[in-house]
């Protein structure tokens, strides 16, 4: 287990912090989402023999799709052995379609992630289509979801991935038969072909940006894949022609990038001297002297036991820059909030030089144990200790202050959208609220834990000014005694806004989109 934290951190570092649902006193397991009235998510079959005609790529990745969008699974990526959120992902397979297909080669993975990610990300430009070219709307809202899925599959192989058109078809078909009924399978035959003749004609039913502001949003979100709220807003602020082209970026495949692990005294060299005997293509990070970039060759990293082996772990540069603008110090004491998945953590725990303590606090005991191992096979178990506590609870308890306190805060993840391919679907207009609101508590609450003279780092995974500066100025009207602290001494100046904050920008910078804002409690 004490892998699977760098393993995770490819969703790039934080986008997976505790959501506002945490936070609440009464915590209920997170129950599947009802597929509606598209008929059963898991259909009782009896398990069959080795099927070696269906395409395993194309059913385990069905299969995992209707998990992510119906059972709360993410969608990360899949380990040497086929497996994926911690469970067998053929098991999977054979308790939701009946049988079990040969095990996945690299190849195969590859493609699970590829298709995986890139089916969500172009869910709602994909769903456009089928129910347009299906014989009517009842046909589409009707569609069972395994049936839906294979569909899916079919469409972004085609149009996304442009694979060979017999092929797709053919596979797809054969699966839907296989794992449906006859029926199923003539009905994705009929579907694919007419897509087939379209894209070859160039006229793919697509709709057109016009009429007013409402319009022209649906269509952009129908084009660009995204819900209409987030188009609306991002026009909002960021005006039309920036907001396609955050769009754009968050549906392009996400570059990652591999932090050398300085606790265990491994320099960025080493670590480019690993990747290149793995023969995995990387660059430089331009902005940390610790980061390296790599475009394609995760698996491999994963495969060749870097991450459990705790040589690196997989961080974007812009989390790496909050801790920039933390600037922990060798004999510091440093709150780190809501730390947990606990790459920042383990970071800053990298920075003491053997002198000081990080306390690592969050509302979820099972990811504090996880970073806790983790923080073992990095050698910075030393310089960590975890609390499992509320933070509000726990400054309302404890009478402790620290010289640097970090608030990582549930957010959004507006920023992240690329990485985490099925958070657009899963955040809504009215989480934002909720969101402003818990971050306006967690906030009170934090700067209770500052040492006079001491500091409160306010960081996020968005882009959204309400979630970022709005919290920063309402906070500072309620609590006087703090002032900003610029970050321009920590950060390049590309990152840094008028108002002294740090802020990543995905299109302009080429990384995750991150806020930070460094405030200095009066004396």
């Amino acid at each position: 287990m004490a892998h699977l934290l760098s393993f995770r951190v490819y969703l790039s570092a934080e986008t997976q912090k505790a959501s506002p649902e945490s936070f609440k006193r009464n915590q209920k397991t997170r129950k599947p989402i009802s597929p509606g009235n598209r008929g059963p998510l898991n259909p009782t079959r009896k398990p069959q023999n080795l099927n070696l005609e269906v395409s395993p790529h194309r059913a385990v990745s069905a299969v995992r799709l209707m998990r992510i969008e119906f059972g709360g699974a993410f969608a990360d990526l899949l380990n040497e052995k086929g497996k994926g959120s911690g469970s067998n992902e053929m098991s999977y397979v054979e308790r939701t379609i009946g049988f079990r297909t040969r095990d996945l080669d690299d190849r195969d993975l590859r493609l699970v992630t590829d298709v995986v990610g890139g089916t969500i990300r172009w869910r709602r430009f994909l769903d456009h289509l089928i129910g347009s070219l299906c014989h009517n709307e009842r046909t589409f809202r009707s569609m069972e979801p395994l049936l839906l899925q294979i569909l899916r599959i079919g469409f972004y192989e085609i149009i996304k991935l442009d694979m060979p058109a017999y092929a797709v078809v053919d596979e797809n078909v054969r699966l839907a038969k296989v794992a449906l009924r006859p029926g199923a399978g003539d009905l994705v035959n009929g579907i694919l072909r007419k897509l087939v003749t379209l894209k070859e004609i160039d006229a793919l039913p697509l709709p057109k940006v016009e009429g007013d502001d409402r319009a022209q949003a649906r269509a952009l979100a129908t084009l660009h894949s995204h819900p209409v709220w987030m188009v609306r807003r991002w026009v909002k602020y960021l005006g039309l022609e920036e907001a396609t082209k955050l769009m754009i970026w968050n549906n392009n495949d996400p570059g990652f990038s591999l932090r050398a692990n300085t606790g265990r005294n491994i320099s960025r060299s080493d670590l480019v001297e690993r990747l290149n005997s793995l023969k995995v293509p990387h660059e430089l990070s331009l902005h940390m002297d610790d980061f390296v970039r790599i475009k394609t060759g995760l698996q491999i990293v994963v495969q060749a036991g870097l991450l459990k082996k705790g040589i690196c772990s997989v961080q974007d540069e812009s989390a790496g820059l909050v801790v920039s603008v933390v600037e922990p110090q060798p004999g510091e004491r440093i709150m780190d909030a809501c730390a947990a998945p606990g790459g920042k953590t383990l970071f800053m725990a990298s920075c003491l030089k053997g002198q000081g303590m990080i306390y690592a606090m969050d509302v979820n005991e099972g990811r504090l144990r996880i970073l806790g191992e983790t923080a073992k096979s990095h050698k910075v178990d030393g310089l960590i200790t975890t609390i499992h506590s509320d933070l509000r609870v726990f400054a309302e308890t404890k009478e402790v202050q620290y010289d640097k306190v970090l608030l990582d805060a549930p957010c959004s993840g507006l920023g992240v959208l690329s990485k985490r391919a099925d958070l657009r679907w899963n955040r809504k207009l009215e989480d934002m609220e909720e969101l402003t609101k818990l971050q306006d508590e967690l906030l009170d609450s934090a700067s209770k834990l500052v040492k006079p003279g001491g500091f409160l780092i306010y960081s996020t995974c968005s882009i959204d000014p309400d979630e970022n500066q709005g919290r920063v100025e309402a906070f500072l009207l309620r609590h006087p005694e703090f002032s900003v602290d610029p970050v321009d001494r920590f950060v390049p100046s590309t990152f840094v806004t008028s108002q002294g904050f740090f802020l990543s920008n995905p299109v302009k910078h080429s990384l995750d989109g991150a806020f930070a804002a460094r405030l200095v409690r009066a004396l």
